[in-house]
């Protein structure tokens, strides 16, 4: 079967009248979880993204807050690899350099002031430097006078 092009797809979706897209729209997110989560997104998030962004951190705080009993580090770091899988798909939902620093940030700052004793193991240590390459690189996409914020916030979590 022929893969479409995305300039074919937009000039045939251009062609259809507004019900047909709706119909599309509701088939496509009717089939696959991440298709409806994007769709939401768009047509609701996307127009309050500090709102959007709150959520997202008080999703961060539940995740942390059920870790806190958590003794096994085996445990603690595939629940964390979990939790930054769904950062990546909320980042790429926003397309947004400063959010993704925002999310990261607050992460990592979450993970340094929790109980998790993440300095015992090697791979939470490199888990967690990880981020912080991800936030450094983010940081150079943006505005100058926006990296010197953010740059502040990384140098505080530096190990």
């Amino acid at each position: 079967m022929k893969s479409f092009t995305l300039s074919d797809l937009k000039k045939e979706l251009k062609l259809l009248p507004a019900g047909d897209l709706v119909d599309i729209c509701v088939s496509l997110a009717k089939y696959k979880k991440d298709n409806k989560d994007f769709l939401g997104y768009l047509l609701v998030d996307s127009y309050d993204k500090p709102g959007y962004i709150n959520d997202i951190k008080g999703e961060i705080d539940a995740h942390f807050e059920s870790l806190k009993h958590q003794s096994n580090l085996y445990y603690v770091k595939k629940s964390l690899r979990k939790l930054l899988r769904v950062l990546v798909k909320y980042t790429k939902y926003g397309n947004d350099k400063s959010m993704t620093c925002d999310l990261y940030i607050y992460f990592c700052q979450q993970m340094r002031d929790s109980k998790i004793p993440f300095k015992k193991s090697d791979q939470l240590i490199n888990l967690y430097e990880q981020q912080l390459k991800k936030i450094k690189k983010n940081i150079e996409a943006l505005h100058e006078d926006l990296q010197g914020d953010y740059t502040r916030e990384l140098e505080a979590l530096s190990l």
